[in-house]
């Protein structure tokens, strides 16, 4: 029996954490140890919704220096997971990489299992990673990651979410590391190909479900949406003249774009304003926080903290719950020798 204590780094509101929580196969589980983040509102979302020992509330680059100097006492934990942050690696943007602010965080998680050489970890971010700086960035993170500790077993793979039954077209690089002495290799679970649609994911909300208030639209952007068809954006659409947008350069095909309600979502992102919070397919307003995160798989009582635009930020930046929950059940049956449907590829 194993009961795995976790702890993350780059934690947010506990997309991957509340996964992690859910997963559990036959007497083998994960428990959470401990967490950080450097967002307040996150990290009070995640103590409101996860059981943990600990939430450290830090910038990542004062963390290790605060447990030298005993300011932060780490809980025992014996598995890591983080998403460390990927708008540098991102297709939407500058594709600074390791130039950028956020490019180098990746090397906190490598120092984490350098000093306390977990028994497996699950590092997460966008399919640009792959890409970034002609790909020599993809290829130095996993060294770093293999050769971390004593050396790790990778299984790197870019994940179709919406091919696992998420409702929401989103696609991320996950590595999942173990132990080289543990003579064990995680498998890719094989996808179910089961779609599930934005119209199924976003029915019967319970009308006093928390975090789903309505933005205000202006009296311009619903009548701009009018105009836009189910799946089609106000770049692809016959709008009005004095109603369409005055961007010049590259044109982003999710820029008020509605919901096709017989396919999964676009991919919900943690930017904001521009016409980037996503559309209903029928009624004339960007979606709510709660449907935003039916389609990041959160259940309805998982309650966000902070103000309606931080909860965005939170919910944009999460991992799906489910596609997690998916991730970790393979962990375990690989740890108790329960073979799976899986796929032998990887990226």
């Amino acid at each position: 029996m194993f009961r795995f204590k976790l702890a993350e780094f780059f934690s947010g509101p506990g997309g991957m954490g509340y996964g992690a929580g859910l997963s559990k196969v036959k007497d083998n589980s994960i428990e959470h140890a401990w967490a950080s983040d450097y967002d307040q509102d996150s990290c009070n979302t995640y103590k409101r919704n996860i059981k943990t020992k600990a939430i450290f509330c830090e910038k990542v680059e004062n963390f290790f220096n605060l447990v030298d100097k005993k300011k932060i006492i780490l809980p025992k934990f014996d598995c890591f997971a983080y998403g460390f942050p990927c708008n540098d690696f991102s297709n939407v943007g500058e594709h600074l990489g390791f130039k950028g602010k956020f490019g180098p965080l990746y090397s906190y998680g490598v120092e984490l299992i350098n000093r306390y050489h977990p028994k497996w970890f699950v590092a997460e971010n966008v399919g640009g990673i792959k890409s970034s700086n002609e790909g020599k960035s993809f290829i130095k993170i996993l060294k770093d990651l293999e050769g971390a500790g004593k050396g790790y077993n990778l299984t790197v793979h870019k994940y179709k979410f919406e091919e696992y039954g998420i409702p929401q077209a989103r696609h991320r690089i996950i590595i999942v590391g173990i132990k080289k002495e543990l003579n064990l290799r995680f498998k890719v679970p094989k996808p179910s190909y089961k779609t599930m649609t934005s119209k199924e994911a976003l029915s019967n909300i319970p009308s006093d479900a928390h975090n789903n208030e309505l933005t205000n639209n202006s009296k311009q952007v619903i009548e701009r949406l009018k105009y836009i068809k189910p799946g089609k954006s106000a770049f692809n659409s016959d709008i009005p003249k004095h109603l369409q947008l005055n961007v010049k350069g590259a044109k982003i095909s999710q820029i008020y774009k509605r919901l096709d309600p017989n396919k999964p979502s676009y991919t919900v992102t943690g930017s904001g304003g521009g016409g980037t919070h996503v559309y209903h397919w029928k009624e004339n307003r960007a979606l709510t926080n709660r449907e935003r995160a039916r389609l990041q798989t959160f259940p309805d009582n998982f309650i966000f903290e902070g103000s309606k635009e931080s909860v965005r930020k939170q919910i944009g930046m999460a991992v799906p719950v489910k596609g997690a929950k998916i991730i970790f059940d393979s962990i375990l049956k690989t740890f108790a020798g329960i073979d799976y449907p899986s796929q032998d590829k990887n990226v």
